[in-house]
């Protein structure tokens, strides 16, 4: 109980950290471009906007174009907030599940601590309800956001590709600064992204395994036969672990980061050598 009372708290903190730094990313995009003083009335330079836009209507005057600004900015906030909370609601939801495999093995520590036939048998009842409700929502969990890992993967690798290769390329520009600092908020919060998906996928990976050790520390062999074959048949189930993947097609691990970066890279220079 402990254990998932710290899971929660560390899940409070980790949401809070995530839609700050997606906000913190968006504000240094953005305010840069709202304080700048821009003529209006020269025509041979175009207007700047937070992201590109048509409107129905006149903004030649300071009034409007600050408000117009202003709303572009709340309006990718908003955004921003919206895909913080996609990723934090998978690491909420993989910690809970740790906490709760972490529930299952004490229950299968203290199992030969257990009195009584009758009091043995429910607590193996107790463990295999535990355990069936973990992997059905885990598979919940992987039917939820393995579509939208994969979205995010494709998005990410192009995104840390592109970032990474403005960032280089401003190093030489007058005005390198400016660019180099909107770059990195969002090529930092890009990373972030990719890492936590693929974390928690490490995660589940590496707390799928600590039930088979688990059951299997349980002493099964010194236990009646049919109790013995239902230890056996949890450490079998948990052979096959608890994952989430890419579209169906790869799992998510800490692996599969090193590969994007790997990837991100070759693009990269892929681009720079073409420039």
């Amino acid at each position: 109980m402990r254990k998932a009372i710290s899971n929660a708290n560390l899940s409070h903190y980790i949401a809070n950290a995530i839609i700050g730094l997606h906000t913190v990313a968006v504000l240094f995009y953005g305010i840069g471009i709202i304080l700048n003083n821009v003529d209006l009335t020269d025509t041979t330079i175009q207007i700047p906007h937070i992201y590109k836009i048509e409107f129905p209507f006149n903004i030649q005057m300071q009034s409007t174009y600050k408000f117009v600004l202003t709303a572009e900015l709340i309006q990718l906030i908003m955004s921003s907030w919206g895909m913080g909370v996609i990723n934090a609601l998978l690491l909420v939801l993989t910690l809970h599940i740790g906490a709760q495999i972490d529930i299952l093995c004490c229950w299968l520590t203290e199992l030969m601590s257990v009195q009584g036939a009758n009091n043995r048998n429910n607590m193996m009842r107790k463990i295999i309800q535990k355990h069936q409700k973990i992997i059905y929502f885990t598979d919940n969990i992987e039917n939820l956001y393995t579509f939208i890992a994969l979205l995010q993967f494709v998005s990410n690798v192009l995104m840390i590709c592109l970032l990474g290769f403005l960032i280089i390329t401003a190093l030489d520009n007058p005005n390198a600064m400016e660019k180099i600092v909107r770059s990195l908020s969002y090529y930092s919060v890009t990373n972030l992204e990719a890492f936590i998906f693929c974390y928690a996928g490490e995660y589940l990976i590496n707390k799928s395994k600590a039930i088979g050790n688990a059951a299997y520390d349980t002493s099964w062999y010194n236990m009646e036969p049919e109790q013995s074959r239902i230890i056996l048949f949890i450490i079998l189930r948990s052979q096959k672990q608890l994952t989430l993947t890419i579209g169906k097609m790869m799992n998510l691990s800490l692996q599969q980061f090193a590969n994007i970066m790997n990837s991100a890279g070759s693009y990269i220079s892929v681009l720079l050598a073409m420039q």
